[in-house]
């Protein structure tokens, strides 16, 4: 038979506070904060980061304390100190005492909770795919329990679905953008052919070299070869 967790009615009141304050949530950024106010409630402790896979590295997004000055910068690759240990296996690792002096840590001057005695790494998941890795720390010695460790993993399930869900929106996003550069560009090579006597391929390349030239993107340089045309137009209308 499957081991069960158990969950009182606090930590069960916690997560579902999460789930709403999460879909409530204004951005990416604050739908973190949120499963990491949920995670250092459920499980106490005195440093707790979020680590977001993109593309083959692992980016701070969130933390307990302030960092102002690494959040969104802080990287690590996959396999580097047990963050990145934890995100190449999926497996959480659990470091009760001297977590520094373990051989797969990596010490960042800048982080003073990297002197913290213990520390607890799961990853986050959404189905199979890795979406990142979370962190607790403690600056003295601390054992986690085995229900300590599936607690926090099933939060990460939160977090997991919450990264999921931006990166779809990111690249919709693009696509849409993309899609409007399209229009743009082609509307504007529509004008070149017509007014210069240009074939579509000359026109797509006049755009583009005034793109290197000029050091804008093709769809401005698009945007300003319709606006010069639509001040054309309102003028013969007059």
């Amino acid at each position: 038979m499957a081991s069960s967790i158990h969950i009182d009615d606090s930590q069960v009141d916690v997560l579902h506070h999460t789930v709403s304050r999460i879909a409530a949530a204004d951005g990416f950024h604050q739908a973190l904060d949120h499963v990491l106010d949920c995670a250092v409630e459920v499980v106490k402790c005195d440093s707790c980061f979020i680590y977001v896979l993109e593309g083959d590295d692992l980016v701070l997004r969130a933390s307990k304390n302030p960092h102002q000055e690494l959040v969104d910068r802080l990287k690590l690759r996959l396999g580097q100190g047990i963050t990145g240990w934890v995100a190449e296996h999926r497996e959480p690792v659990a470091v009760f005492r001297e977590a520094y002096k373990d051989p797969r840590f990596q010490y960042f001057t800048e982080l003073p909770e990297d002197r913290f005695e213990a520390f607890l790494s799961v990853p986050l998941l959404s189905r199979s795919r890795l979406a990142g890795v979370m962190n607790l720390q403690h600056r003295e010695p601390h054992v986690y329990s085995s229900r300590d460790i599936r607690l926090l993993s099933t939060i990460g399930f939160l977090a997991g679905a919450e990264i999921e869900v931006a990166r779809l929106e990111t690249a919709n996003s693009g696509l849409s953008r993309q899609l409007e550069t399209r229009k743009l560009v082609e509307r504007a090579k529509g004008i070149l052919q017509r007014d210069l006597s240009l074939t579509e391929e000359q026109a797509y390349l006049s755009i583009q070299r005034q793109s290197r030239q000029k050091r804008k993107t093709m769809k401005e340089i698009a945007e300003a070869i319709i606006l010069g045309e639509d001040v054309r137009s309102s003028s013969r209308a007059e």
